[in-house]
């Protein structure tokens, strides 16, 4: 049966149609391994971090009140009590007039609020310190459960793990944490035209680029790529692959099928599964507007543009931070990580209104001042306008295009 390919719907109903699949389930993983998966689970901090005040600095750990006013013309005198190391929990408490040396990241003996740096300091002999500035209480030191206190909620459920809190659980004694597993992406290329990389060039032949990048870009979004190879025009075989990956996979993606025919074949192949169900066939985004979402049981199939750059913007815009979601990752299409440059746009740039426009340029560096930013234009197919561009510059569904001179955000790339 023929389908209507051009029943096209808004990224944003394309995206909610995405965000209605459940990630991943639950399992623990070491906090080595767990840098850039979703935890799947709030952490509350088991302690006090630190667990007492601590100095920050080399010095002396003081009562504030005793060099109270103290300047390099009008000095305090303390004396010294005690030599501290790093690793000594002190069991005294600091008397009025008193001063104990203490290392930076040394614990501070009850009766201490402050430390004053050792370079406002000056040895007089026989353990008087002459103390030349005041300090406030709380002053050059960590207070205990400062970073952390013990009970309080330092992750939520959906966050994504970054080095900075492999730190802090390690500091905390965290060694194990709950994590949404990585998705396994299953990829399948279709065409009579493809051929594998190691084949000889010739007419009415095209080798398979997709594949290879499909797999670079499900790997940078954090999930498992598992190739599928190449599957002719037959409908046999590509629904025998299609029913072999969607049961290994978490996600199938297919690519090709730009062709109408190639579409309705996609169509039919993901139709002929159990409890299969499209979702959705076609997008206003260009490059991209052929995708197609469909259901089979709970996992999601997408078919994907053949066309080499189309699937590339749609695996940036799309299905990137879709797989992002599916790993339990809060509000992922709402937080893309993008690295923005802001940039001047070098020429009027239409658009067609209705859908979304991925536009690559390439910049132009200037100094002091923004770069400017070029369109990179070429035929379909070409893939030298990826190669050549910087990043891509998206102009809305609901304007015509860009005026040269305006402030744009460049996406790079």
């Amino acid at each position: 049966m023929h389908h209507d390919f051009f029943n096209i719907i808004s990224r944003e109903e394309f995206e909610s149609l995405l965000l209605s699949f459940a990630p991943t389930g639950i399992e623990k993983s070491s906090i080595a391994d767990a840098y850039g998966l979703v935890l799947g689970e709030n952490i509350l901090s088991p302690e006090d971090l630190p667990p007492a005040n601590r100095s920050c600095m080399d010095g002396y750990a003081i009562n504030a009140r005793n060099a109270f006013g103290a300047t390099e013309g009008n000095p305090a005198y303390l004396e010294c009590c005690a030599e501290l190391r790093v690793d000594e929990a002190p069991n005294f408490t600091l008397k009025p007039g008193e001063c104990a040396a203490i290392p930076t990241g040394g614990t501070l003996p009850d009766g201490a609020d402050a430390v004053v740096m050792v370079e406002h300091t000056h040895e007089l002999g026989s353990g008087t310190i002459e103390i030349r500035k005041s300090s406030a209480p709380g002053e050059n030191i960590m207070l205990k459960g400062e970073d952390t206190a013990k009970g309080e909620n330092i992750y939520e459920s959906g966050h994504t793990v970054r080095f900075q809190d492999v730190g802090l659980l390690a500091a905390l004694g965290i060694g194990t944490v709950s994590v949404h597993k990585k998705p396994s992406i299953g990829i399948i290329s279709t065409g009579d035209e493809l051929v594998a990389i190691e084949s000889p060039s010739r007419a009415g032949s095209i080798r398979d680029v997709n594949s290879h990048t499909l797999r670079c870009l499900v790997s940078k979004a954090g999930g498992i790529p598992v190739n599928y190879g190449i599957v002719r025009d037959e409908i046999e075989k590509l629904e025998a692959t299609l029913a072999k990956a969607i049961a290994e996979n978490d996600i199938v993606l297919l690519s090709g099928g730009s062709s109408v025919g190639m579409r309705d074949l996609t169509v039919r192949a993901i139709e002929s599964m159990p409890e299969s169900k499209i979702l959705a066939h076609g997008v206003a985004i260009s490059p991209g507007k052929p995708t197609i979402l469909g259901k089979v049981g709970s996992k999601p199939v997408l078919g994907l543009p053949g066309q080499v750059t189309s699937v590339q913007v749609v695996m940036l815009s799309i299905v990137m931070p879709f797989i992002r979601h599916i790993m339990g990752q809060k509000d992922a299409f709402a937080c893309l990580d993008r690295p923005i440059r802001l940039a001047e746009l070098g020429r009027n740039t239409p658009s067609k209104q209705g859908r979304e426009d991925y536009v690559r340029v390439s910049l132009e560096h200037r100094e002091g001042k923004l770069p400017i930013a070029h369109p990179v234009y070429g035929k379909s197919g070409l893939l030298k306008t990826l190669i050549k561009a910087d990043g891509l510059m998206i102009i809305p569904a609901d304007t015509e295009g860009l005026y040269a001179g305006n402030q744009i955000q460049v996406w790079l790339i």
